[in-house]
């Protein structure tokens, strides 16, 4: 990891050593910063220019460039200067007469760069309001556009919508101090690409749906750091098609997210692997799912997870863990070795994103704070997962009349083996703080979990567990007994759990 990171830098320094020295200034190409006129073909023509001369800068100088597709080639780095804005076409044939191209495309490139301190602003709602108009005129073929959205929008499908950057197969990749906003899709998509430094970006986009604000898909040596992302989709998100790739060696630090669904997910799309996955220091706000969620639901292997220093305020749930199998004839993965350590998440009792302009979509079914969850399948248990100096403080203010569900009743929790992945995919879940089912090797040291208002479930349930370990894990509130549940666990290790005084000793162990 570290060899590969060294590289990165040199070629990086050496890759701005030369880009220094040939400078493309796209005006000198034509370009005009009116807000109005496409530049396509003037920016363009400065890309070409710079790849034909053996790289250099393509500059943005401040003002607002109208652009279509532009199709970033090896040596280039495209430099957004200080007030500088590249702004999306609003014309949705300027993406092409069928699927949607991405506004800035590379394929097979390497030393590329977008960098400076500029913006790219897809202007999503203009660009929204002409889809419309090219699927009424039946100018566009969408099957799915007249079905409405959970937001109560008509919904033109994902390849009718562009992504704001879509870079394929590239080696040698820096994104850096860019501002990108108002996308329609994926805000960026980095797809088998290798060698990586994403640094001090800034991503803001509520527009529509499906708006991740980064997917890293089945990459290798990554680093992102210093970076923020207030999105209606998933904040920075992993990835893996390619059943035979990995999103492998990736390094995420120092980051705040804000996001309609989840802040840090690896999945859903899971058909290759995740392994040696690092987070440090992320701080999340107002997010609408998981802080933490951890997925292989279509066969892939995720192994070697190491998260810790995440601190989530007005978050819908702390840490979800799942491995599912939605593909008939494609086995299950493997869940194994994820280490999530110092912790703080505070769980409020309503819509954390609420006010938002595109809030996360609302349960249909009347329900209580979900707990945090790490479950497998039948037969395939999620592994060897240690959870270290993690303290939840839940909002509850739980109540029969909204939802029960019996804790002797484990049995009747659906499995939901090939469903989306999700907290509250089992629906009502008999426990505040913890569920765990179908799982082998589960540590807890240094767990705090506590409620502001008033429950009427068990803390924790473990089920079909083998070998836990729980040492120092301490329930603050409880209404009743059970507190923890241990059912069908083999080898369990119990040491200093600190539970409230009147109940103490409030253990059911079946």
């Amino acid at each position: 990891m570290k060899k590969a990171f060294l590289f990165i830098v040199f070629s990086i320094i050496t890759h701005q050593l030369w880009a220094q020295q040939n400078i493309f200034n796209i005006v000198a190409f034509g370009a005009k910063a009116d807000g109005k006129t496409s530049n396509t073909e003037a920016i363009q023509h400065a890309i070409d220019k710079a790849a034909e001369n053996g790289g250099g800068q393509v500059l943005v100088p401040a003002g607002s460039f109208v652009t279509g597709v532009i199709i970033i080639k090896s040596g280039v780095d495209l430099h957004l200067a200080a007030n500088a804005v590249l702004l999306a076409t609003t014309k949705r044939i300027d993406y092409g007469p069928e699927k949607a191209s991405a506004l800035i495309v590379a394929e097979g490139q390497h030393n590329i760069s977008l960098t400076g301190t500029g913006t790219i602003d897809g202007q999503g709602e203009l660009l929204l309001k002409d889809i419309y108009v090219m699927l009424r005129n039946g100018k566009l073929k969408d099957s799915e556009w007249q079905k409405y959205n959970e937001w109560g929008q008509m919904r033109p499908e994902e390849n009718n919508r562009p992504k704001l950057i879509v870079f394929k197969n590239c080696q040698n990749v820096t994104i850096k101090n860019i501002t990108i906003k108002n996308g329609l899709c994926w805000i960026q998509d980095y797809r088998s690409c290798t060698d990586m430094v994403i640094d001090n970006i800034k991503v803001l986009s509520n527009t529509f749906l499906n708006n991740d604000g980064i997917d890293l898909v089945d990459c290798k040596n990554v680093k992102l750091t210093n970076s923020s992302f207030n999105v209606a989709d998933d904040g920075i998100c992993l990835k893996s098609y390619d059943s035979k790739g990995f999103c492998e060696n990736i390094y995420i630090a120092n980051c705040k997210i804000r996001s309609s669904a989840s802040a840090f997910k690896l999945g859903t799309a899971s058909h290759g692997g995740f392994k040696k996955i690092t987070v440090r220091n992320i701080y999340v706000y107002d997010t609408f799912r998981s802080a933490i969620a951890i997925e292989t639901v279509d066969g892939a292997v995720l192994e070697d997870i190491d998260i810790r220093g995440v601190t989530a305020k007005n978050t819908g749930n702390a840490i979800f863990i799942r491995l599912g199998k939605r593909l008939p004839n494609v086995l299950p993965g493997r869940l194994a070795r994820v280490y999530i350590g110092d912790v703080k998440v505070q769980v409020p009792a309503g819509k954390p994103d609420s006010g938002y302009s595109m809030e996360g979509p609302k349960e249909l079914f009347a329900h209580n704070v979900f707990p945090s969850s790490i479950s497998g399948i039948p037969g395939y248990p999620v592994q060897d997962i240690t959870l270290e100096n993690i303290a939840i403080t839940y909002a509850s203010v739980a109540k029969k009349t909204r939802a029960f569900f019996n804790a002797d009743s484990l049995e009747k929790i659906p499995e939901k083996i090939s469903d989306y992945p999700e907290f509250s995919m089992f629906g009502e879940l008999p426990a505040w703080g913890f569920y765990v089912r179908h799982a082998n090797g589960i540590k807890m040291k240094n767990i705090k979990l506590s409620y502001t208002g008033a429950d009427f479930r068990p803390a924790c349930i473990f089920d079909d567990v083998d070998t836990l370990t729980l040492n120092h894990v301490q329930i603050t509130d409880a209404a009743s007994k059970p507190i923890i549940i241990l059912n069908k666990v083999k080898k369990q290790s119990l040491h200093n759990l600190l539970l409230p005084d009147k109940y103490k000793g409030a253990l059911r162990i079946k």
